[in-house]
């Protein structure tokens, strides 16, 4: 993310290098996306390696799957990056008749991939927050931005360009996916006067990784579930809490897909059905603490989990979310350049 270029061409060299394994799957994923016992029990039973590339931005992934996909076979893209790379002909089309177990998801799922895609999680973007040091959890997109005096230069933000357009649209009662100068004009006010209360415009699961600057984040932009890799970061287990703002939010999906240029389609698939077959993707929810899209995963799942709220958002919550749409052009370019601005007023 910010750094963009460096990790651009970061995974560039990744991507663009021959796997060294007789057999490999290349899997460009966010990190700690998907659980590594089930990752090595596919190996054991197949023999293929898994080779996780990690992105930390839809931009980042994004400018990949543009170039076509390198030495990627298998990517994490969310529901509009499924439909425009689908459509783009960069990912394979995907139906039961050649991934059988895609018979396991409701339309309301797999309709959202758009024929490209397995369904896998889903979620809701929303503030982080240590526990320790917030001691009141923030209801409404203006703890956020506009932040109390003790939390100046500890807030990390998440320059994505459609992410982080989601608070201030949402406290302007704009759609977040509004394409409207005037809209992304009153945005950028918005974020222009909180970035002085920034202290990094980076993902918050890269940047707590950095020594320099991790225990001076106390709140941040990111999506449900971040707070339990954050937790596994920092080793302390309820440290990092997760709230979705009273003015409601964005709801998202991602899907796995499989890039349509990939020599290797057929083992793709075939891992596919591991991770989205009713046992994989139950364990997969599992370790990871997230939501399954899969009917079959869910009913094996115990009740407690099915009733976590911060796992399975609410009705009431949904209720005042949005799906992604896709942006046009200018509305992305245009949010691209308040981002490359921001960093000027902090």
């Amino acid at each position: 993310m910010r750094g963009r270029a460096t990790i651009t061409v970061f995974l560039a060299t990744l991507i663009g290098a021959s796997a060294s394994h007789a057999e490999t799957l290349n899997l460009l994923i966010w990190e700690a996306y998907i659980d590594q016992v089930l990752v090595d029990r596919w190996t054991q039973k197949t023999g293929v390696t898994i080779h996780q590339i990690n992105f930390d931005s839809d931009d980042a992934r994004d400018e990949i799957l543009a170039g076509g996909g390198g030495n990627v076979d298998v990517v994490i893209v969310d529901e509009n990056g499924a439909e425009l790379f689908g459509n783009k002909g960069v990912l394979e089309p995907l139906s039961p008749a050649n991934l059988p177990v895609l018979k396991d998801y409701a339309p309301e799922w797999t309709d959202r991939c758009a024929g490209y895609g397995l369904p896998y999680f889903s979620g809701t973007v929303g503030i982080l927050y240590r526990s320790d040091v917030v001691e009141e959890p923030p209801t409404s997109w203006h703890d956020l931005m506009s932040p109390r005096p003790g939390l100046k230069k500890h807030i990390a933000m998440f320059s994505d360009h459609s992410e982080l357009f989601v608070p201030p649209l949402m406290l302007l009662g704009a759609s977040i996916n509004a394409n409207d100068t005037e809209s992304l004009r009153a945005a950028f006010g918005t974020l222009k006067a909180q970035a002085p209360f920034v202290l990094t415009y980076n993902y918050v699961i890269t940047a707590i990784q950095d020594p320099a600057i991790a225990k001076e984040i106390h709140m941040a932009l990111g999506y449900s579930g971040d707070q339990h890799v954050l937790n596994d970061k920092v080793g302390t287990p309820g440290l990092w809490r997760y709230s979705v703002p009273k003015e409601g939010t964005l709801s998202w999906l991602d899907c796995v897909s499989i890039i349509a240029a990939s020599p290797q389609k057929k083992r793709a698939q075939e891992f596919l059905e591991f991770i989205g077959s009713s046992e994989g993707a139950a364990a997969n929810a599992l370790a990871m603490t997230m939501p399954t899209t899969s009917t079959a995963a869910l009913k094996l799942l115990p009740h407690e989990v099915r009733s976590d709220p911060e796992i399975y958002p609410s009705a009431e919550v949904l209720a005042r979310s949005e799906f992604q749409r896709q942006l046009s052009i200018e509305s992305v370019q245009a949010r691209r350049r308040i981002i490359s601005t921001l960093a000027n007023f902090q």
